[in-house]
């Protein structure tokens, strides 16, 4: 076992007096005792032998034993004359010393106080609580999920292949223009040209972030806060909490089998700034603007000054009859922006869409689009200006309208055989839900509860309009739903609604 080193002898702060009345051993032993209490010489620490501290200290080497036998004697040392000598393990004046009592036990401390909620502002928070029922879910679709198209049918190794090439030969790689690469506004241009009768040139194409971003820049473009903006009654709940993030004041107008009711619109806001409109395929109960009811919202945009932003979502699963004409193509005095999307056509993900803008507005939503995030992906949208411009879009919306058309004729007979007085369904022209009528009296809620339990995911329409609705709908998505997924789906509803 390695010996320990000695405490060396200038640590030990000893010093001797001649002059001073006590004896010499005493002012050693006193010296020595004093840097053990204080800590100086640590428990174990072992001193200097006799000979050196004598030598050291220039005194008898007689006085420091006497000092260090004191030392023994009192029990602040250990060992024997001749085998070293070190400090105790346990000092006397330690065991002298009053131990304080033991704390009485303290109960748990209290978890702090939750911090306040954030302070917004008043249309922070309206927006904060309008936006948080509508929250998009990032689960894979199940039945009967709105909204989403069959992403188990996109064409994921065609794509990969765009994507390659691309990556090959890349758009540049700085900053873009802000209202998009111009190969795909070109693109979009002339693909609404021709399947919606919009009216436009590629310069009034603004390529967005998503429908959700669009109707975000035409609020806060075209918007006051204190303006009136019309919204359908039932409608598409991002367009209510795009206008209060603006500051609008919202004025719900009801919809019947023709659209939005002008008259009550006016009625209730003559001259509010904004409304926005589903008139292909009215979001969420289904149907279209009738001629006579488009040129009637058309005429009172132009007496009031207003703008109409036309939300075209869905517009290209049409499966019976011609498709319908954009209200943008009616329109003579510039007062529509017309909004479309990729999410649905293509994949959500991609959050992508389009704005075509009246020609006076092109500059001002290409400085708002800079002023916010500079630009769209630049890769992404040339990945898609690929897709059209070869002609793969086109290609891939008529297989989407066919295999949607399979899907929906199942959803609607799977419906007939299992939800009979429980549930009607009817076949719609277009779109990517049904929306089913509940027997009178019954709860939309309760419906909706009983479905998630068995597994089931359904919507009430009234879960969109400001107030009860006389009879209750729930809306069923189809297109992202396999059709044994479907017939599953379908009875599982079945045994909900039954339960209910």
């Amino acid at each position: 076992m390695p010996r320990r080193s000695r405490v060396p002898i200038p640590d030990l702060l000893v010093v001797v007096d001649t002059e001073a009345a006590a004896p010499l051993h005493r002012q050693v032993y006193a010296g020595l005792r004093d840097a053990i209490v204080a800590g100086r010489l640590r428990t174990g620490a072992r001193l200097p032998s006799t000979r050196d501290l004598a030598a050291t200290l220039r005194v008898a080497r007689n006085t420091v034993i006497t000092a260090f036998d004191q030392l023994r004697a009192e029990g602040y040392a250990t060992g024997r004359r001749g085998g070293g000598t070190r400090v105790s393990s346990v000092i006397p004046d330690d065991l002298l010393r009053a131990r304080p009592a033991a704390p009485p036990p303290r109960a748990a401390p209290k978890p702090p106080a939750p911090p306040p909620p954030p302070k917004l502002s008043r249309r922070g928070a309206a927006l904060a609580a309008a936006g948080r029922g509508f929250l998009p879910s990032a689960e894979a679709p199940q039945a009967f999920s709105l909204g989403v198209p069959a992403l188990d049918e996109f064409p994921y190794r065609l794509w990969a292949r765009l994507v390659a090439r691309r990556w090959r030969h890349p758009p540049a790689l700085g900053y873009g223009d802000p209202a998009g690469f111009a190969p795909l506004r070109r693109a979009v241009a002339g693909y609404v040209a021709s399947a919606r009768g919009v009216r436009c040139s590629a310069e009034q194409v603004v390529i967005v972030s998503g429908a959700q971003h669009g109707l975000d820049l035409a609020a806060r473009l075209l918007v006051d806060p204190g303006d009136s903006a019309w919204v359908e009654d039932p409608g598409y709940p991002g367009a209510r909490t795009a206008f209060l993030g603006a500051g609008a004041r919202l004025v719900p107008v009801p919809v019947d089998g023709e659209g939005i009711q002008v008259s009550a619109g006016r009625r209730r806001a003559p001259r509010a700034r904004l409304v926005h409109v589903t008139p292909s395929h009215q979001f969420p109960l289904g149907g279209a603007m009738s001629p006579r009811r488009r040129l009637e919202l058309l005429a009172w945009a132009r007496e009031a000054g207003a703008w109409i932003v036309e939300d075209d979502y869905d517009s290209e699963f049409r499966y019976a009859g011609r498709p319908l004409p954009s209200l943008q193509g009616l329109d003579e005095h510039a007062r529509v922006l017309y909004l479309g999307t990729f999410g649905k056509t293509l994949y959500p993900g991609l959050r992508m869409g389009y704005l075509v803008v009246p020609g006076s507005l092109v500059d001002a939503f290409a400085a708002a689009r800079s002023a916010g995030d500079r630009h769209p992906p630049l890769f992404d949208q040339a990945v898609v200006a690929d897709f059209l411009d070869e002609g793969h879009f086109l290609r891939h919306l008529r297989r989407m309208r066919r295999l949607y058309a399979e899907r929906q004729q199942a959803l609607v007979e799977a419906a007939r055989r299992a939800l009979a007085g429980l549930l009607e369904v009817p076949a719609e022209a277009a779109g990517m839900h049904l929306v089913g009528r509940l027997s009178a009296g019954a709860s939309g809620a309760e419906a909706v509860a009983c479905a998630a339990r068995h597994g089931v995911v359904v919507v009430a329409a009234s879960r969109y309009a400001s107030r009860p609705p006389e009879r209750e709908h729930l809306l069923l998505g189809y297109t992202a739903i396999p059709i044994p997924a479907i017939h599953r789906g379908v009875e599982r509803l079945a045994a909900a609604l039954a339960e209910g």
